[in-house]
């Protein structure tokens, strides 16, 4: 199974932004989500990659849902997938 890991985007340049991860910030590239966004939009990045815009009135109940599965024991599945999900984000994507 694999996860996108909810963050903020802080900046835009191009196809390419800086999204906030729990206090970490990463480039992200925006090739692939599923509609434009801005700085203060909410998306689902999965390995470096924006796949999905999150809804303002959704991202609550995500957030609390992600805190949820971050807070599960260590040997819990979505846990372990959520936590490579993150280090996987944490590697810069392939530049053009």
């Amino acid at each position: 199974m694999c996860l996108g890991v909810p963050g903020q985007i802080v900046g835009v340049d191009g196809d390419v932004a800086q999204v906030d991860f729990w206090g970490v910030r990463r480039a992200v590239r925006l090739d692939v989500v599923d509609e434009p966004v801005a700085p203060g939009d909410w998306v689902l990045n999965h390995v470096g990659f924006a796949i999905h815009r999150i809804p303002p009135e959704e991202v609550a109940a995500t957030l609390a849902l992600y805190d949820e599965i971050l807070r599960a024991a260590e040997d819990d599945a979505m846990r372990a997938d959520l936590c490579d999900e993150i280090e996987a984000s944490s590697r810069k994507p392939d530049a053009d």
